[in-house]
């Protein structure tokens, strides 16, 4: 029989992995050749398996339920032989019925209470950075907002060690679009999020005057005072570009010293609102990254901490199980408006609603949309869902809560922002270069091999949960203490790498003039 991840043993020398004793498919841990005979588990490779694929176990007939983890990702669409590699197209989500996959929260006992170092804001809300942000109201403003910040490189904000940098927040909507609807509220309430951002200290907003996103019904709308935090200037009136830039650069200089004038200390994990991602996952995802994540996110939890499930698009296969991991009705019903949305606007529509898995995810060893779903939400931990949001509106913790956004990187996670996350938890499989500001994204990889190749731009490695060297559990306590790390002003590889300022995405929803 495979060896199991619950076992905690040694796996090195077993190059396959049965996640539960019904399953009927097997994960490669390491590469199986063409004729390799695997005696223990009765089969012999009829093809070259890379590692993170699927290999069954003994032959599938078509239309036997596929089995990883005791649960049905899809059904066998063909005959498929024992030894032989599973691909996407050998499957089909035709007549799939999964079980109940509801809350089941784990307590984790924690010997002392949870604390980082942050600033305390007015409001009660704490930040993990510091930082000022020169805004865009629509397009046309970006150069003279990404002038203006440049200006305040490491050299000119060394005589305020206590900013950790002045940021151009600038996007390729705003003007060109509808002036009313859900299209022109996202962007605003988007803005107004990052504005309003415990870790946004000072904010200069940049328009060029007759943008469709109009500034002053902006500020009005989202009920925005200017003031010593929240200046303005519109390059029509003050004469062009250049004058611009000049204006908004001193705005920012006199915001500097109430900036520095901020000191980080000892706060509860109450306060810090977690963002969840997943970025390029591959077949080992599911199996260490995401599940020691969830790890993370239940001690959060338990911690008094809020964190954000979001990537609706992804989950949408998961349907059922989303709205079982409901805590009240009215969630569930939050909930499903957001699904049904998705399934209005994308229909006839190529997109990944289509229940066809991307090339991408199937090259790297996932064989069904709705196994990436599963994967997906591991990383949620146990506990239900208290709330479900739209994009980029302030979340309430504590607990976890639900934003909807699409399954878009940079996109995903600028909601989270504007909703309050103060920090954001991506894994990957493939691996990916991403980073985000003000709220900084600290990565885990799901593999030592892709965290060894990329080691300059992920922070932490899951691989040894692959193993067995570490458990799952010791994995997710060793994120939370990394988290807590970074939350308390510990670089991370993105930010070492200078990564976030493009990665400030709007989500660009609705109709374009």
């Amino acid at each position: 029989m495979a060896v199991s991840l619950a076992s905690g043993e040694s796996r090195m020398s077993n190059p396959v992995l049965r996640l539960d004793p019904r399953d009927n498919i097997a994960v490669v841990l390491r590469g199986l050749k063409p004729g390799e005979a695997l005696d223990a588990e009765g089969f012999t490779a009829l093809e070259e398996v890379p590692a993170g694929h699927k290999v069954a176990l003994h032959s599938l007939a078509a239309g036997e339920a596929v089995l990883r983890s005791g649960i049905p990702i899809g059904r066998a669409a063909v005959d498929i032989a024992a030894g032989q590699r599973l691909r996407a197209a050998d499957l089909s989500s035709s007549g799939l019925v999964l079980p109940s996959l509801s809350a089941s929260p784990q307590p984790r006992a924690e010997a002392t209470p949870a604390t980082f170092r942050g600033f305390l804001r007015e409001d009660g809300r704490v930040g993990t950075r510091n930082m000022i942000g020169v805004f865009v109201v629509g397009n046309c403003g970006a150069t003279a907002a990404r002038q203006a910040a440049d200006l305040f490189d490491e050299d000119r904000l060394a005589a305020f060690p206590n900013v950790d940098g002045v940021v151009p927040f600038i996007h390729e909507i705003g003007c060109g679009m509808e002036m009313t609807g859900e299209p022109m509220d996202l962007l605003r309430r988007t803005l107004s999020g990052f504005i309003r951002h415990p870790n946004t200290a000072g904010a200069v907003v940049v328009a060029l005057g007759c943008e469709r996103n109009n500034l002053k019904s902006f500020l009005e709308q989202e009920q925005l005072e200017v003031g010593e935090r929240l200046q303005t200037v519109t390059i029509q009136d003050v004469g062009g570009i250049r004058r611009a830039v000049d204006t908004a650069r001193g705005m920012v200089e006199a915001m500097l010293p109430a900036a520095n004038a901020a000191r980080r200390q000892e706060v509860s994990a109450a306060h810090l609102v977690l963002g969840l991602q997943g970025a390029a996952p591959d077949g080992f995802s599911g199996l260490s990254a995401n599940p020691a994540l969830g790890v993370a996110v239940d001690l959060l939890v338990q911690a008094g901490g809020t964190a954000i499930l979001s990537e609706t698009s992804e989950l949408l296969p998961l349907e059922e199980s989303l709205l079982a991991r409901a805590g009240t009705p009215a969630v569930a019903q939050d909930l499903r408006a957001r699904l049904d949305w998705w399934r209005a606007h994308h229909r006839g529509r190529d997109t990944v609603l289509n229940g066809v898995l991307d090339r991408a995810p199937a090259q790297a060893g996932l064989v069904s949309v709705l196994e990436k779903a599963l994967d997906g939400m591991r990383k949620a931990g146990s506990t239900p869902i208290i709330g479900a949001y739209r994009y980029g509106e302030r979340v309430q913790g504590p607990g976890l809560v639900f934003m909807d956004t699409p399954d878009h990187d940079a996109v995903s996670v600028t909601g989270q922002i504007a909703g309050g996350a103060n920090l954001i938890a991506m894994t990957t499989g493939r691996g990916t270069a991403f980073g985000s500001l003000p709220a900084p994204t600290v990565t885990m990889a799901s593999n030592g091999e892709t965290f060894s190749r990329m080691a300059d731009d992920i922070d932490i490695n899951c691989g040894p949960v692959l193993d067995g060297s570490v458990s799952v559990e010791t994995m997710g306590r060793r994120i939370f203490d990394a988290l807590l790390r970074h939350a308390s002003g510990e670089k991370t590889k993105g930010e070492v790498e200078g990564m976030g300022e493009n990665e400030f995405v709007p989500w660009p929803i609705g109709v374009l003039a």
